[in-house]
């Protein structure tokens, strides 16, 4: 047994070398490696930010708990990734996938940090030739599960890019198209742009990126917490009523999302909270038409770039809305839910086929490292 930090050196990441995501470019010379889940979270051009290093190296999320085993020359993300080198008694694949057995074991903490457990924790590390017999067999097993979670991922991109269909067919015919701000409401919840101040034990001041997607929930727990002072001052500018969204309006554009009722948040400076008027649009049908390509293209149009994307409130409420009568919109809201439902449904089996591939590869991992294997 060995204490894990006693197994690695840690490469010194310069802050200068550091790349934030706002600055990531789609295709490029050099690769980024962060602690996102793509192995590749993007590119740059600038050799000068390559990280100097003997590969190959283990990345490790600190805030995700994604190890990564990197062969070829990077540049660093901005935020959370601890590189780290193998020392000569142990094999880098080997401690590649120590790494990983060692990270199911770890608490996952939401956004807190992680290394400082993993460091404590401790791996077998037996001679050289039983460590390449361990991982030959773990090689061995691993191809044929990553092509089942391969097919699986791709089956949910699918399904992505079906859901996008279904909405374009159902807002593509409406002829009929309105500003914004004549159906909906549109605030800015925190008009003063500036960050307040943070208060342990405060209030829950919620962004875009407190918000998970793929569960539909807010991470209350870490989100910044404000005064109550500050509550009270969002909570006298606007009341949130079912079926109220927000869309981000600085750095992340659109992606709106449903907000969960009773009003004990606020609301921070990079969303826009929209307030349908129900006498003239159904809120469901205008969160839908949101989520469409019609939508999308626009805000994509509109959106500036300076320092960050951004899409102001004046560019908001002069957004296209295609409109028609309230049984109509029942219609195609019946249309739209029927075929989402069963999308909904292929993704839920998709989901727990990926929780037990995952389950499986634990597994595997337990006994190569606890001497099953």
């Amino acid at each position: 047994m060995a204490i894990y930090k006693e197994l690695v050196k840690k490469v010194s990441v310069p802050s200068d070398k550091k790349i934030k995501q706002k600055e990531y470019l789609d295709k490029g010379l050099l690769p980024i490696i962060d602690q996102g889940h793509l192995l590749i979270g993007g590119y740059t051009d600038d050799f000068t930010k390559a990280l100097a290093c003997d590969y190959p190296v283990i990345v490790f999320g600190d805030h995700t708990k994604c190890v990564k085993f990197i062969t070829f020359p990077f540049a660093p993300g901005a935020d959370g990734i601890k590189v780290l080198q193998p020392k000569k008694e142990i094999l880098p694949k080997y401690l590649y996938y120590g790494t990983q057995y060692l990270t199911f074991r770890i608490e996952d903490k939401g956004y807190a940090r992680h290394y400082q457990h993993l460091e404590k924790k401790e791996l077998i590390v037996p001679p050289l030739p039983e460590q390449e017999r361990i991982v030959a067999r773990i090689e061995e097993l691993f191809p044929e599960l990553d092509k089942v979670v391969e097919t699986l991922k791709t089956t949910k991109q699918q399904l992505t890019v079906y859901r996008q269909a279904v909405l374009k067919e159902a807002f593509e015919p409406l002829n009929n198209a309105v500003d914004m701000e004549k159906i909906a409401t549109m605030l800015d919840p925190h008009p003063s742009h500036r960050t307040p101040p943070e208060v342990e034990g405060g209030i829950p001041y919620i962004g875009i990126g407190d918000i998970d997607y793929d569960a539909k929930i807010i991470n209350f727990n870490i989100a910044r917490k404000v005064s109550a002072q500050i509550a009270k001052e969002h909570f006298e500018r606007y009341t949130l009523q079912k079926g109220d969204f927000v869309m981000g309006k600085i750095g992340t554009i659109g992606k709106p999302f449903k907000l969960p009722l009773p009003q004990n948040y606020t609301l921070s400076a990079n969303v826009i909270l929209i307030q349908p008027n129900s006498e003239f649009v159904l809120p469901e049908f205008l969160f839908w038409q949101f989520t469409s390509p019609y939508i999308t293209q626009q805000l994509m149009k509109g959106a500036t770039a300076t320092s960050q994307p951004a899409f102001g409130i004046k560019k908001a409420r002069k957004l296209q809305i295609k409109i028609c009568d309230i049984m109509m919109q029942n219609k195609i809201l019946e249309n739209i839910q029927a075929k989402m439902s069963i999308c909904d449904s292929i993704e839920k089996t998709v989901d727990t086929a990926l929780q037990q591939a995952e389950a499986m590869r634990q597994s595997i991992l337990k006994q190569a490292f606890e001497g099953g294997i």
